[in-house]
């Protein structure tokens, strides 16, 4: 253990930090989310396609897999608090450029609290890496993925509630709120932090942390939360890993699995009134359950990882994709059935394929290489998934051909991650 370890696990949890973290997080899904119960409304009253309303979840998407670079050069710039600082503020003006009048600011909106996100994306993990003891880094980094989860599930259940008194447009700004009190909180941290003296010196400087030994293999305490942090163009020492197949796979099975979520997650609330023939609320309160089962498989799959051979969950994340896109596909009266199933694709199939990457990389440079290629292509590609989706529904004049589309996704995503599973197996031997 280096020094730097041991002084960070000899320090008490930081509770300012970890409740920055998590009220931060309410704030990094759920505006991305909040649109998709009334999506009906909006297409309605801006006088748009569904194709083009997918849109509005397809641009935060691209924003992630374009300015993560940016993101990084943010954070080695302003340091960790400020850049997260930025962050909240650039969601909470992209809320307010949103409810604008016409799809253009709505689009606009979108695109900021996209690239906002995106710092805040890369940053939060630091944030957690350097500041929590190594012993509940896990701990913490779970409930940070399950408090993404919380944002999804209040904006999917309640925005629409809301809108039917006082309209989608005052309904979406609503959740601001949570947003401020983010920025208010880690404005009172930055503040503190300055006056301690610690911003300036303990800067995130860009590059990966420094390894502690030189063998990524018998190294346990390289985990899936130091990945996903700035990450580093690939250079001319990592271009290798560009000829590995496994790295190829975990971008296809990360693209699979983002581009199904996000599809999902847009066209859900939609989905379900047309197939249940629900109302609004209704259906914008069955698609929630999506996101709140999430909270409990952000806890399952880490579990699983650590008390079972590293084939079980990733059998775990291929069967709940596979049951929730065959369910609604051919079952969808048993919806809240293949939701809640699904939620434990979505919230663990991250700590699946991070995992694994981790266990196939070589060098701590690599692993940050291949997790770069990993996130950047496959956000690339999920940016693409509600949009045909939402295009497959007005062509077709239904749902039926989408989902079939979402279940090929599945197939493929399994097929990829078991192969990397398998190289990882093997590269342990």
């Amino acid at each position: 253990m280096t020094s730097d370890s041991a002084a960070r696990a000899g320090r008490g949890m930081p509770w300012l930090v970890v409740s920055g973290v998590l009220l931060a997080a309410v704030s990094l899904r759920g505006p991305i989310v909040a649109p998709t119960p009334v999506l009906s409304q909006i297409e309605s009253d801006l006088g748009i396609g569904p194709a083009t309303a997918g849109l509005l979840t397809t641009a935060p998407v691209l924003m992630f897999a374009v300015l993560t670079p940016v993101a990084a050069l943010v954070i080695r710039r302003a340091g960790a608090e400020l850049a997260l600082l930025l962050s909240l503020s650039g969601v909470l003006a992209g809320t307010f450029v949103r409810a604008l009048p016409g799809f253009g600011w709505m689009l606009a909106g979108m695109i900021v609290i996209g690239a906002s996100i995106t710092i805040g994306n890369v940053v939060i993990p630091v944030i957690i890496r350097r500041d929590v003891p190594s012993a509940r880094v896990a701990l913490v980094t779970a409930a940070y993925a399950a408090t993404l989860n919380v944002g999804s599930l209040l904006t999917s259940l309640l925005t629409a509630p809301i809108a039917a008194v006082i309209g989608w447009q005052l309904a979406l700004l609503v959740w601001s709120g949570i947003t401020v009190a983010g920025v208010v909180l880690w404005g009172i941290h930055l503040r503190r932090s300055r006056v301690a003296g610690t911003d300036g010196d303990e800067r995130y400087s860009g590059d990966p942390p420094p390894p502690r030994t030189t063998d990524a293999h018998r190294r346990p305490d390289l985990d899936a939360s130091q990945l996903t942090g700035p990450l580093p163009v690939i250079g001319r020492h990592e271009r290798s890993l560009l000829r590995r197949p496994v790295a190829w796979l975990l971008t296809a099975a990360f693209a699979m699995q983002c581009t199904i979520y996000y599809a999902l997650t847009t066209w859900l609330p939609t989905l379900t009134a047309d197939e249940l023939g629900l109302d609004a609320a209704a259906a914008g309160a069955l698609s929630s359950l999506y996101q709140g089962a999430g909270i409990a498989g952000a806890f399952l799959i880490p579990l699983l990882i650590r008390y079972t051979p590293r084939l079980v969950p990733a059998l775990t994340i291929c069967a709940s994709w596979i049951i929730v896109t065959v369910g609604i596909l051919l079952w969808p009266e048993l919806m809240w059935v293949w939701l809640i199933a699904g939620a434990v694709g979505h919230a663990g199939g991250f700590v699946v394929i991070f995992t694994t990457l981790v266990g196939v990389a070589r060098s701590d440079a690599e692993a940050a290489g291949m997790s770069a290629l990993v996130q950047g292509g496959g956000y690339a590609v999920a940016a693409l998934g509600a949009p045909f989706m939402g295009w497959l529904h007005e062509v077709t004049g239904g749902w039926n051909a989408a989902l079939a589309v979402m279940v090929a996704l599945a197939l493929v995503y399994c097929v990829a991650l078991l192969a990397a599973v398998a190289a990882a197996q093997r590269a342990r031997r």
